[in-house]
């Protein structure tokens, strides 16, 4: 009797963690050879809907040739007929496991498991990526579409729980994948046109998906065992992206993007979770803007690596949230230029500010009072602004900034944020939303909002000039929220310069000489 209780026991033990659907206990295999696609040893079911992996060429794409009604993409966005249609798309309709290997030089990975999965727990799939190389020129290589939203809440602050996200990305250990996508501008369900037909005055979305690894849900990313399997994401728009969470709990991701890195965009409530592994990341300036991570909610790095190098021709930051940028954990160095308010939490950050612009490529490290480097990274963009922190460094410590083999001088600086040396914070104490405060006056209708009575007016028919140094920003390039100008530069040739400097938990704000 006690022997039957005690396995009974055991069995509920062992299955409490686990999804209900038995595809979990046997992961199912796909290979990928060139063109064809197996699926456990056999050919994938070609157009068989009531599959668990079929194949089709049904690609989401922003078509050429349509005008102003048919969506917001430029002709840089478009694609051919005959370009989507070389594509394979292979679709995952079931929860389960999947193991992703081998090379699929045009196609898509689409999970789907249809309009109930949002509500439905067990409408989970993992996909197991084990030597994955997969390529898509017009729209995502990878993208969920309906699983599983384990936030229903409409939003948990910055710290939500994902244990029970319906999207899952495994690295497999060992392997090396290699993800290079595109993305899918705005496409229209429906417009309201204005009364003489010639613009667009109200619609509706029907497609969007900016980033080359996608998901609409939530999603988490995780290593095995060994913690060191490699995702190698190559966007020609954003990076790795979804729609309301994300968070990375381990393995080694790497992202060149033409724009944001990571981002993630339900206003106000999404949130980048970063925990664990190592996450690298280039914006390659191609689109001319793009913070490293751009959470339009909350941002927290708790643990694991993070190093970000934003867009160097804009005014964008490594790391940028619309709520807050919470260090507490994590190990980061990024380079950008601007800043977004930091809460470090018991851990101590240094934001180095600097006077002119810095070229990308040279390899920044901090140095204790040993000469034993702490931490060291080479942003591969131009920047005016670095901030470092990681639980290695200790309160009250004596460090050293270096560029390469030169020492930097350092002075104490200005608290707070902003775009390049000195300037205004993007959000203020009051500000973190990006809004004016509940109790701000507004405004007389159609007057525009004043600045303080004894703020200097510039010379008649003159613009305020940015600082010498900073980089200058693609026209129409200002950002939502971004203040330009605010605060003092620090007057250098009167700043006590050292070639040390030491950390206080929280934030330490130096401008570098």
């Amino acid at each position: 009797m006690k022997k039957a209780m005690c396995a009974a026991l055991c069995a509920l033990f062992l299955l409490g963690g686990m999804p209900v659907y038995a595809a979990e206990e046997t992961p199912i295999e796909l290979d990928f050879t060139g063109r064809e696609v197996l699926v456990d040893g056999a050919l994938a079911p070609e157009g068989e809907t009531d599959q668990a992996v079929y194949t089709a060429h049904d690609i989401v794409y922003y078509e050429a040739g349509h005008d102003f009604t048919y969506g917001e993409g430029s002709t840089d966005d478009e694609h051919t007929a005959d370009e989507a249609a070389a594509h394979t798309v292979v679709h995952i309709t079931k929860p389960g496991t999947y193991v992703l290997r081998g090379t699929l030089p045009q196609g898509q990975i689409a999970v789907d498991l249809g309009e109930d999965a949002i509500d439905d727990p067990a409408a989970r799939v993992t996909l197991v990526l084990d030597g994955l190389d997969i390529t898509c020129t017009v729209a995502p290589a990878v993208i969920f579409y309906r699983v599983y939203e384990c936030d229903q809440s409409g939003g948990q602050g910055a710290t939500p729980d994902m244990s029970k996200a319906g999207a899952v990305v495994e690295l497999a250990d060992g392997s090396v994948n290699r993800v290079n996508g595109s993305h899918v501008a705005k496409i229209y369900e429906s417009v309201t046109l204005s009364e003489d037909g010639k613009s667009i005055t109200d619609s509706k979305k029907l497609h969007k998906y900016d980033g080359a690894f996608y998901s609409k849900m939530s999603m988490r990313i995780t290593g095995q065992s060994e913690d060191n399997g490699v995702l190698d994401i190559t966007a020609d728009n954003e990076g790795l992206d979804t729609e309301m969470h994300l968070a990375i709990e381990g393995g080694n991701v790497n992202i060149t993007s033409g724009n944001d890195g990571i981002n993630c965009n339900e206003d106000g409530v999404s949130a980048i979770v970063i925990s664990g592994g190592t996450v690298d990341i280039t914006v390659d300036g191609s689109t001319g803007e793009g913070d490293g991570i751009d959470s339009n909610g909350y941002l927290t790095l708790s643990g694991g690596t993070v190093y970000a190098s934003a867009c160097g021709q804009s005014a964008d930051a490594g790391l940028d949230a619309e709520q807050s940028v919470s260090l507490t954990g994590a190990t980061v160095m990024a380079a950008g230029n601007m800043l977004d308010e930091l809460n470090c939490d018991g851990q101590c950050c240094a934001v180095f500010s600097f006077g002119q612009r810095q070229s990308g490529g040279v390899t920044y490290a901090v140095k204790d009072s040993k000469g034993e480097t702490v931490l060291e990274y080479a942003p591969a963009n131009d920047f005016t602004l670095l901030t470092v922190t990681s639980p290695e460094l200790a309160e009250g410590e004596s460090y050293s900034l270096w560029a390469g083999d030169e020492l930097l001088q350092t002075a104490p600086g200005q608290a707070g944020g902003g775009m390049g040396p000195g300037l205004g914070m993007r959000h203020g104490p009051q500000m973190s939303t990006g809004q004016a405060p509940d109790d701000a006056p507004e405004p007389p209708e159609g007057e525009m909002q004043q600045g303080p009575d004894d703020m200097p007016e510039p010379p008649e028919g003159e613009m305020p000039q940015a600082p010498e140094g900073m980089p200058e920003l693609p026209e129409g390039d200002m950002k939502q929220g971004r203040g330009f100008p605010g605060g003092e530069t620090p007057d250098l040739d009167q700043a006590s310069l050292s070639d040390t400097f030491t950390l206080s938990p929280g934030v330490n704000r130096f401008t570098v000489g």
